[in-house]
């Protein structure tokens, strides 16, 4: 299994993770002790009802922000927080409203999401060991619902269609290893599931039709690797000059179109 990715404890990220104590609401006192505590990020807090002290707001975005600080355990931290609020039914399943709505923005902005049960997860990362076709389907289905960040958006979906590739090969019985790179990993998907247009059978009616069609799922998933290396999900996240935000969401949806019927024809090939 990858090691866990760090997670970038951005301003924005803090403040609306600490939002969700506000006032009063959230987890108990008793909660957020265990919470910050059990990841190293402790301030020796106690309860004495004839003393004022800290609110549970002020403890959180004090413990983020020693975490943003000294960020050797920061992913604990903030994992151990949405399962606290995951509990109170404040994030995950039917959990919305303003508060789930600004925590999104927040990680978004920085690469990440929360999945519909209540996880964090980076954009792009598809783990097919633990996750395998269910983890990319999510991440196709992510895809077509996102509207923010394009240029995020355009290195997930590159990143999504190297996963579909990988899967693709593996749930074929070809090995996958790390000497292919992205143009082979497509080619060889494409060739075990007779998508390359020379594998069209040229009695077929339209078959010129056909293999243009069988062409353009190469044509996508290579435009979007190409934009993905002018721009990045790691090299600052602007588009492209002369990329619109409604063109690289096309790029993007088209690119989930792809994967979904590369994973279409996996299952014609399986039976």
């Amino acid at each position: 299994m990858s090691p866990r990715a760090a997670v970038p404890l951005t301003s924005d990220i803090i403040a609306a993770l600490a939002m969700f104590f506000h006032g009063g609401l959230g987890p108990s006192h008793t909660v957020v002790s265990r919470v910050i505590t059990g990841t190293g990020y402790g301030d020796d807090y106690m309860y004495d009802r004839d003393v004022q002290g800290p609110n549970k707001e002020q403890r959180v975005l004090k413990a983020l922000g020693t975490a943003r600080r000294e960020p050797a355990r920061a992913r604990d931290l903030v994992d151990e927080l949405l399962s606290a609020l995951r509990v109170a039914g404040m994030v995950g399943g039917e959990a919305s409203g303003e508060n789930v709505d600004r925590l999104r923005r927040a990680l978004a902005s920085a690469g990440w999401y929360l999945t519909d049960d209540g996880h964090l997860q980076p954009f792009g990362e598809v783990d097919l060991d633990t996750g395998g076709r269910p983890a990319l389907e999510e991440q196709v289905e992510r895809l077509r619902r996102s509207a923010t960040d394009p240029a995020l958006l355009i290195g997930t979906a590159k990143e999504l269609l190297e996963s579909v590739s990988k899967f693709v090969l593996e749930e074929l019985g070809m090995p996958v290893n790390d000497k292919m790179d992205y143009n082979q990993l497509w080619h060889l998907a494409r060739e075990r599931l007779n998508v390359l247009p020379q594998q069209v059978d040229p009695n077929l009616p339209g078959v010129d039709a056909i293999r243009a069609i069988h062409q353009s799922t190469w044509n996508i998933a290579d435009q979007a690797n190409k934009l993905r290396n002018l721009q990045g999900t790691g090299h600052g996240r602007t588009l492209p000059t002369g990329v619109s935000e409604d063109l690289a969401m096309l790029v993007v949806r088209e690119a989930a179109t792809v994967a979904e019927y590369m994973l279409a024809r996996l299952d014609r090939e399986k039976g």
